[in-house]
C-alpha cells in the first residue's frame, strides 16, 4: 500500500514569511501541533520546512523573544524530509524511525504538497491490520471446531 493512500490530505500549512505569533494562532484554531511550511510555486504548495509547537516554545517563548516579530523562517526546521505519495508504508516507517521524525509531508511526483503522514496514522493503520488478523484467527478456530463436530456427528 502506498503512503499516499493513508496520509491525511487535510494539511495545515503556513508561509515562511508569517510571524510565529500568526503561526501559533493558526495551530490553535486548527487544533494541530505542527504546520507544514510551504512556498507557493505555480499554484502548487511546495513544502520547505516544518514548524512545531515545540519549536515555538524552545526558540521563541523560552528565551522571551517577541513572537509578533520573529518569522516562521527564523525557527522552522532547517532540513526538511518528505516522502513521495507512491512510497511504501514500510519504507516510510523506516525513514521516520531512522531519522527520529514523527511527521512527514507527502508530495506528489512533482514535489507539490498533497498530505501529511504522522506516526499516529501509521499506528492506527497497523492496529486495524492486527485486529483483522486476530479476527481471522478467531473465525478460523470456530470453523475448525464446527468442521470437527460435523465429522464426528456424521
Amino acid at each position: 500500500m502506498a503512503i499516499g493512500e493513508v496520509c491525511s490530505r487535510e494539511v495545515v500549512f503556513v508561509r515562511r514569511d508569517e510571524t510565529v505569533a500568526a503561526a501559533a494562532r493558526l495551530m490553535r484554531e486548527s487544533h494541530v501541533g505542527c504546520l507544514v511550511v510551504a512556498d507557493e510555486n505555480n499554484g502548487k504548495r511546495v513544502p520547505v520546512g516544518m514548524l512545531t509547537d515545540r519549536d515555538i516554545t524552545v526558540a521563541v517563548v523560552a528565551p522571551g523573544l517577541d513572537a509578533e516579530v520573529i518569522l516562521v523562517s527564523d525557527v522552522m526546521s532547517g532540513e526538511l524530509l518528505s516522502v513521495q505519495e507512491d512510497a511504501g508504508i514500510a519504507e516510510t516507517v523506516e525513514l521516520m524511525r531512522v531519522r527520529g521524525i514523527r511527521r512527514l509531508p507527502v508530495t506528489d511526483l512533482g514535489g507539490a504538497l498533497i498530505g501529511l503522514i504522522a506516526a499516529d496514522d501509521v499506528l492506527s493503520l497497523l492496529a486495524e491490520e492486527i485486529a483483522g488478523i486476530a479476527g481471522m484467527i478467531s473465525r478460523e478456530e470456530k470453523r475448525e471446531r464446527t468442521a470437527r463436530k460435523t465429522r464426528v456427528a456424521g
